[in-house]
This record gives structure tokens, sequence and C-alpha cells, in this order.
């Protein structure tokens, strides 16, 4: 009997680790380490992983040489589903299948079918503190810049082919399709767009002003963008935003 105790402690243990919070979380700015700044900037309160929904281009512009076979992949009951939901030919949290594939099938086995395979994107809010401090511990000198009446949130991970030449069209066309979203408040509108051009890909940074003031009692921000054919919305909440007993955004 007493000889079972071992294999019911490991599991016990394991569970135990899995629950435990990010190292960062107890430590002081100076002593994290490469780690916990990777960990910051890719998967934590304020960086978080998305695969988007591929529909129809907002303006051919910024989906240059996207294939023929993106139109229409089918939104649910309440919209753009959240979090890494929407890829074509699965069903989400959110409710409503995304369809049989985007386009019915179309480019399946043909050159442009990797225009079909949505990419994972990855968002960021660069206007936090904890995010800023981790790409100075990792020496991130392309990382964008951000001036202090804005909240900034950064996409990585976007095809260069959704993203056209224009950068001005580009923009704009990309402000009017995106939007922070707070509980029983009017939504906050970016101010600006820019998009950055980084030996890894693109990055695309919405600006959005600070006078449209964030508060812990906001509980839930959920960004939601178009980018050329992608579509995507994530939420971030705010009581794991804190960080040294301040609201950190």
């Amino acid at each position: 009997m007493f000889r079972r105790w071992p294999w019911i402690a490991i599991p016990l243990c394991a569970a135990v680790l899995a629950a435990a919070d990010p190292t960062w979380k107890d430590k002081k700015i100076a002593e994290w380490s490469e780690d916990d700044a990777k960990l910051l900037t890719s998967d934590s309160p304020w960086a978080k992983s998305v695969t988007p929904e591929i529909g129809r281009p907002n303006n051919p512009a910024t989906s240059r040489g996207a294939g023929r076979g993106g139109g229409g992949a089918r939104r649910g009951g309440g919209g753009i589903r959240i979090g890494g939901v929407g890829i074509p030919g699965g069903t989400g949290r959110g409710g409503g299948g995304a369809g049989r594939g985007a386009g019915g099938g179309r480019g399946q086995g043909r050159p442009d079918a990797q225009a079909q395979t949505p990419p994972t994107l990855t968002l960021r809010w660069e206007s936090a503190l904890p995010i800023r401090e981790a790409e100075l511990k990792l020496r991130d000198t392309s990382a964008p810049t951000i001036d202090d009446a804005h909240y900034a949130i950064a996409v990585y991970g976007v095809p260069r082919r959704m993203v056209g030449d224009d950068s001005k069209s580009t923009d704009s066309e990309l402000k009017k399709h995106a939007s922070l979203k707070r509980d029983g408040k009017k939504d906050i509108q970016p101010s600006s767009v820019k998009v950055l051009d980084r030996d890894d890909g693109p990055v695309i940074v919405y600006f959005f002003p600070r006078s449209k003031e964030i508060t812990k009692n906001d509980r839930r921000l959920e960004f939601e963008a178009e980018i050329g054919r992608l579509k995507f919305a994530d939420t971030f909440f705010t009581e794991d935003m804190v960080f040294d007993g301040k609201l950190e955004l």
C-alpha cells in the first residue's frame, strides 16, 4: 500500500508546478532572465497568440498576392470569435463553424494554397512597462517607439503579402477596421496605425489615445482588427495586467 505513494505524488507535483506563476512575477525587473523576457513578450497578460480567420479583403492593396481562394470564411453567431478560433474547416468557442474552408476548397493543391493557411499572430501591448522592459532585456533595437500619449498594441507575424506597398493608404485602411472594446462603454478607435518593415516581417502598431482612460474597473479589453483578409480578436483582462501594484497598459 505504501509503495503506491511515489506514483501518486508524481502527478500531484506536476500539477502544482503547472499551476505555478511564471518566474518573472516574483522578480524585480533587474532580475529577469532572458527566458523571462521571452515569455513576457510571447505568452503573458500583455502578449497573446491568435489564429485569424481568412475572409475577403477590405482593400486589395492590403492583400497583394494573397491568392484566389480566400473568399468568405464564415463567422459564427457572435461575430469574430476570440483566440485561436476560426481556422477554416474548424469550429470554435464563439459558436458556429468557420465553414468548409475559405473559398469552398479552391486553392487546394495549388501554389496559392499556402495563402489559405492562417498564420499565427502575436498581439502585444507595446506601451506596457513590462513589455518595454522585456524588449530592453532582449536587446530588441527594432522594437516600436511609443509615446506617452498613447496605448499601443502591435501585431506580429503578418505575412508580407497581406501588407500593400502604399503605406499611406494601408495605414488608413487598417485604422478603419480596428477597435478596442470595453463592456458597457463606447469602443476606442485607433488615432493612427503604423506599418513597420522589419527583417523578420512587417509589424502593425495600433495607437489608441490615453485620453480615453482605461482602468482596472474595465476588467475586460477586447482588441479586434482586420488586416487585409485576416480577421481576428482576442481579450485581455486588466486584473492580470497589474505589475508592481499598478495597471500597466
